[in-house]
Parts: structure tokens; sequence; C-alpha cells
């Protein structure tokens, strides 16, 4: 057996005694929604307009017990989707979630990234989400993947970051040297990492960090033996990351917290800093912004293949003659105070709130102003706000 093979097994063993996420079983659809997982937000996100299609394939690469896969299928009722895991104690979870819930457009395989191959087609979303990080080698994962992506489709990927998971970093080889040979007995980390923490001093860092940030989940021993005991990760920075990014051959189309890498957020007081690192790349900019603000615990953004374009509604006649409608990830409308697709409060003046309330897929831009006293950049405000998805004309 290859070492390759040896860590695959030894992954596949952790999810059968494990199997991950550990979500219960729902006799109906899965609570709200993730806008990541619904085809018409995500490419609305990446491209600044709605998609052509909606009748389309999705891939969950990496899908354990189905958590996503059954978003997949529910948000995205045109699509099929097909599910591919390591973990055969994991699918058996993941089909029983989706059938338990009426999530009937998929099919599961088991398989592995490298493998994936084997699968016919291509796919128009691939959903890899905490999958990469877990290989032996994901460069050869995201290799695999990308060669099933279609053209003009998107690819939703979340690894590791290395700076905010150092303190787990800290307790997964603590746990490893008092195991000892008994590295690979998945339940017995668990116990060693439960006698560690009840053991530690309350003012530890390592419990005061685990406590801040993941006690609410690893309560479940799933959780807690997917976080301190996993027999292999791979933790990205950002040159890292651009590294596996480049080697998928596909476009990096953005993160899918935007907000997060803006400078102003931290340097606002600074203007002249902030001018200063005008003069970086793209890159360099990303860099700086977690060397400064080192809580990046994962990565989660958007890769395309061309062609893939991107909206442009900076003629006003182009975007008058577009046609509006709700992103289908919003909550609590219609109401001027409603959460919006990151779950975020927003509040509309009433102008706004008529003009969504008109948005219902056939009038145009121009029909609805004929109506609301509104102006034409206040349209681009509420499409930035990714309230609206347009449909050119």
């Amino acid at each position: 057996m290859s070492d390759s093979q040896t860590v695959s097994a030894a992954v596949a063993k952790l999810y059968n005694t494990y199997p991950f996420p550990p979500e219960a079983l729902l006799d109906e659809p899965p609570p709200g929604y993730n806008w990541r997982w619904n085809w018409l937000a995500a490419y609305n996100f990446c491209t600044g307009q709605k998609p052509q299609k909606q009748d389309i394939r999705i891939l969950d690469a990496g899908c354990g017990t189905g958590v996503g896969t059954e978003y997949l299928v529910h948000l995205n009722p045109q699509a099929n989707v097909v599910g591919i895991d390591l973990s055969a104690g994991a699918l058996a979870v993941a089909k029983e979630r989706c059938q338990r819930s009426g999530a009937n457009r998929v099919e599961f395989h088991h398989l592995s990234l490298y493998d994936v191959e084997q699968l016919p087609g291509e796919f128009d979303l691939i959903n890899c989400v905490g999958v990469l990080h877990h290989t032996p080698d994901p460069i050869r994962g995201i290799q695999a993947l990308a060669k099933k992506l279609a053209p003009g489709g998107l690819m939703h990927i979340f690894v590791y970051g290395e700076l905010g998971r150092w303190e787990i970093q800290l307790m997964q080889k603590a746990i490893a040297l008092l195991q000892g040979d008994k590295q690979g007995d998945y339940r017995d980390g668990v116990q060693v990492g439960r006698q560690i923490f009840a053991s530690l001093p309350e003012n530890n860092r390592i419990v005061k960090y685990d406590k801040q940030r993941w006690s609410l989940e690893n309560h479940k021993d799933a959780y807690f033996a997917d976080m301190y005991v996993h027999p292999q990760e791979i933790d990205y920075n950002i040159e890292t990351l651009f590294e596996l990014i480049d080697a998928s051959g596909l476009d990096f189309i953005g993160f899918s917290n935007p907000s997060f890498w803006q400078l102003e957020r931290l340097l606002a007081k600074a203007p002249e800093l902030i001018e200063r690192a005008q003069g970086l790349g793209d890159r360099q900019g990303y860099r700086l912004i977690e060397l400064l603000d080192p809580e990046v615990t994962h990565y989660e953004f958007f890769l395309g293949r061309p062609p893939l374009l991107k909206a442009d509604w900076s003629d006003d006649n182009i975007l008058l003659t577009a046609i509006p409608e709700l992103n289908p990830c919003i909550e609590g409308f219609p109401s001027q105070c409603f959460f919006n697709y990151d779950y975020q409060i927003v509040n509309l003046s009433v102008a706004e709130f008529e003009f969504l309330q008109r948005c219902d897929g056939n009038s145009t831009v121009a029909e609805i102003l004929a109506g609301v006293q509104m102006e034409l950049n206040e349209v681009r405000t509420l499409l930035k706000q990714q309230l609206i998805l347009l449909t050119p004309a």
C-alpha cells in the first residue's frame, strides 16, 4: 500500500468511526439556507447576474454524511446532484438523510477525489468543503476536480487556515504524543484529548481558545475527533493557498467573505498606510490582512472555468432593460427589515421596499422605476448588496 493509500485508509477509518458531520437527520427539508450552495445566489455573487440555466449538474466532492448535499438538492430544485466520499459509513448516513428529507435528485458513489474521473460528464457547480486539506495530495485532488468542471462552471472550496488554528495544531500534537503507539485508535484519542482539556488550568491558552471558538460543537465526539485526532491535515496561509489555486488551472473569482479582506477594516485610522498598500498586488494585500488579523481559521472561495463573463451594469440603458428578481437567499421579506444572503440585517427605505416588492421576474428596471421614486444608482446599490439578481435583456 502506498503512503497516499495508507493516509486515505486512515481518513476513511476516522469517518467510519465518527461519521461527519454528526448533524441530526430530519423528516423535512433542512432549515434556512447557505447561499454558497444556491446556484442562483452563488452565480450572482461571482458574476453579477442571474445564470442562464438552472437545470445543472452539481458535484458534492467529499460529501460526508450529506449535510451539504441535502441543501444542494433542496436549494436547487432543477439540479441533479452527485455526492462522493471515501467513507462508506458516512455515505450510508448521507443516503438516509436525503431519503428522509425528500432530497430525491441525488446519487451517491463511494469514491475518492482522485478517482472522480470515473463519473460521467462534467459539472456546473462543484462543492468541496473541508476535504482537500484532509487529502494526502491536495494539488492532485484539486486538479482531478478541475477536470470535471464544465466551461462557465463554478467551484466552491473551503480549506483550513494555519494562523487561526495554531492552538488546535498544538493540541493535536500533544494528543499524538500521549497516544504513542495507540495513534489511529480514534476513540482513545478522543478520550485522551477530553482528559487533557478537563485537567488543564482554566486560564490555559488552548482551553480559552477552545471555549471561545469551538466548545459548542466539540461536545460531540465526532466534532472533537475531526478537529483534534485527524490523521491528515494540511493548513494553509495565503501564499500556500494560491499555490494550490494556481495548480488547479482555474480562475480565482474571490473569497466568499469579501468584507473580511478589506484593509480599511483594520487600518482606517491610517489612510497613508492604506495608500501604501495600494501598491501591493491582490495576493500581497490578502497576506497583509491575515498577518494583521491572524484569526483566519479557514478560507472559503470560488474558482471558475472560463468563459465566465462578469456583468457590467454601468451603462444606464443596459441596466434599465434588465429584469430584476429577489435573491432567493433572504429571510423575513416582505418587510423593510430582514436578513440578507449572509444573515445580516438589512434596513430598506420606503422606495427600496417598494422596488423589491415589484421585482416579479417579468418587469424591467425601467418599468418598475416608472412607479417608484428611486434613482438608478439606488438600484445599483441593491445589486451591490446582493438583494436582487438581474437578467440582461
